[in-house]
Formats: C-alpha cells, structure tokens, sequence
C-alpha cells in the first residue's frame, strides 16, 4: 500500500577529515602548512582530520584553492557523514520504540504491504511512522489519541485504539486517491435520493455508481476490511475542506446493515460539521449526533409516515413486507431489519428476506 523505494544506504560512511588527512600525507604536505595556507587555526585543522569537526562550505572552498579538488566533493563527503550519524542515532531511537510499535497489527499491516516482513525492529518503526506520516510517537499521538473520544465507544466490547488508528489511515490512503468534486452539500444530498433506489440492486451493479455519486458530490467512498479487535462498521472524515470521506468495512454483511451503515456516515458528513472524526463501532455509545445521524438513516431508507401507517396495520407475514417494499421502493430486506430493530418482529423472522452482500475489499 505505501510506496517504497529500494535504495541502497551504505552501513558506513567516511568523514572528509580521513579523505583529507590521506591527501596530504600522499602529497607530503604538514597539517601546520595546509592550516596557514587556507587560512584556518591549526587546533579547527586538526579537529577535521580527526573527524571531530565539519569541513564548512567556507573551508571547502579554501581547500579547493590550495589542493585543486573541488569544493562539492568535500561538501559532499561532509553532507553524507552528517546524514549518517543522523540515520545511526535515528535507528538506535528506532530500536528503543519497538515496543510501542508492537502494539499495533502488525500481522494485518504486513498483510496489506505497509511494513515489511522483517525482523529488523529498527525497519518496523521507521515504516510505521512513514505509514502514519509522522517523525516521533509524540507527534503520532498529537495527531491520532485526539480521536481516541471517537471510538472508546463499546461497553461490551474490548476495541484497540492502535488498530483503529492504522485501518482509518489505510482508508484514508485510499481515500485520496479517488478523485473527487468539490464537496457541495446540496449535491451531496441529491445524490442521496439517487442512492437510495440503488438500495435494490445487487453490490456488482452498484459498487461503481455508488462510488461515482458519491464522487460527484465531493466525498470519497472506499471499502476497506475491518482490523482485528476494532469492531468498526463505518467512519466518516474530512480529507481536506473540500473533500469527505466516507469509509466502510462491511463488517456486516446484510443489506438491510450495509445500506443504514451508510446513510448513518452520510448523515455526519451533511449535518456535523468538518471538524469531527466519526468512526461507529459495535455497540458504541449513542450521544447527541449519532442519533441523529441513526434518525437520518432511518428515515431516508423507509419514510417515517409511510412506516407508521404500515406498522399500524400489524401484518409482518413475508408478502405484507415485500408488497410495503416496493411501494417504498427499496429492498425488503431493509423493511425486514427495521421491523427487528423496532421490536415488531423477531430477529429470526424472514431474514431469507436480507440479502448478503460480498465486495472487493482492501
């Protein structure tokens, strides 16, 4: 999934000061001699040789002058031996915070190509943080404990922060890269209307239009499998302010759960704002704007008036549903899940009703 480009880093490098001190010694040149002729202290001259100090741009230049090689060679060699003590110490911090790493999937971001299947505890770190598109775990928990309030939801339910952090950034790797409009609202809920008649089609007539819409709209839908111990059915994010992103996992795989999941998201994304992370687990708590975004749901999928005049009548045998169905014109699986929600029937009635769905996921 994150793009990796094999270069070759050498395990060693040589400061200029060894360079140097080989070049003059082949030309029979004093250290003492080479100091008054570029014009640099003696003590600063040997420090170099000896790799304790840099050779400066200035010195560089002076030394280009005296011994006629090029500035940008000891440049060069000074930059690369700085990088390397650098990447040394970066990697000694690296080692140090395996640990931390440890508490993310690690089984499942190597199954989705993110980290290498390596041993090497230094690579692991590294390519976490380039996952995350963070330098330090100081910086990954400013950017990502902040929606920890999003999804410390369940009771009932252990859910692992870590793992919920790594599938929202593998959807929103894949969130931006879907092409989008600019997100316009009144768009976005006319296209709802569209989308709700696609509620009768099987996922591989849909998939594509569903995306498309929603695309059109300004908001990037992505389907992306659930990580273990995150009990997630759906998230909602904005990329960019011009951009949402709508993420699924069907986590569960009947219509009636799909196609709520989704109008549940759709109703963060138009009525609660650009500032707020939504990621809805199992069982989750339901505070002020879940509810209304499960009100939403509700209603868009099965109109509220047309569903009381229907419940009222008490009639829930299989033709009643199929026959209210399609006067609402969606799928009955949908009125089915919605009458075991409500508490009208039971939840082992007419599920031959549901159809399953099955995508092409991350």
């Amino acid at each position: 999934m994150v793009n990796k480009i094999n270069q070759y880093k050498p395990d060693y490098a040589i400061h200029p000061g060894e360079i140097l001190g080989e070049t003059l010694e082949a030309r029979g040149i004093s250290s003492k001699d080479l100091a008054k002729r570029i014009d640099i202290a003696e003590e600063t001259l040997s420090k170099i040789i000896n790799g304790k100090a840099p050779v400066t741009p200035e010195t560089a230049i002076r030394l280009e002058n005296v011994l006629g090689i090029d500035a940008d060679i000891w440049n060069n060699l000074d930059s690369n031996y700085q990088l390397f003590q650098v990447r040394q110490k970066q990697n000694r911090s690296f080692q140090e915070n395996i640990d931390w790493a440890k508490l993310f999937p690690l089984k499942e971001l190597k199954k989705h190509n993110i980290i290498d299947n390596t041993s090497d505890d230094s690579v692991i770190v590294k390519q976490l943080f380039n996952y995350f598109g963070v330098s330090s775990i100081h910086t990954w928990s400013e950017l990502y404990e902040s929606y920890a309030a999003s999804f410390r939801k369940s009771v009932a339910f252990e859910i692992d922060d870590k793992a919920v952090a790594a599938w929202l950034r593998l959807s929103e790797i894949i969130g931006y890269t879907i092409e989008t409009n600019n997100f316009n609202k009144r768009v976005f809920e006319q296209k709802l209307t569209k989308i709700r008649s696609l509620t009768l089609e099987e996922p591989n007539v849909f998939t594509d239009t569903l995306k498309a819409l929603c695309a059109e709209a300004g908001v990037a839908l992505v389907f992306v499998s659930e990580f273990p111990k995150t009990r997630i059915s759906g998230a909602t994010r904005w990329l960019s302010p011009k951009k949402a992103m709508i993420a699924l996992t069907l986590r569960y795989k009947t219509d009636d759960q799909f196609w709520f999941t989704f109008f549940h998201e759709a109703a963060h994304i138009i009525k609660h704002g650009k500032n707020r992370v939504f990621i809805d687990t199992e069982d989750g708590e339901s505070d002020k704007m879940e509810r209304e975004a499960d009100e939403f749901a509700r209603d868009m999928l099965v109109p509220a008036k047309k569903y009381c005049t229907f419940v009222s009548r008490k009639q829930f045998f299989k033709n009643d549903i199929i026959k209210f169905s399609d006067e609402v014109g969606i799928a009955p699986g949908i009125v089915v899940g919605r009458l075991q929600h409500d508490g009208y029937i039971q939840y082992n009635w007419h599920n031959d009703l549901k159809r399953k769905f099955k995508f092409d996921k991350k």
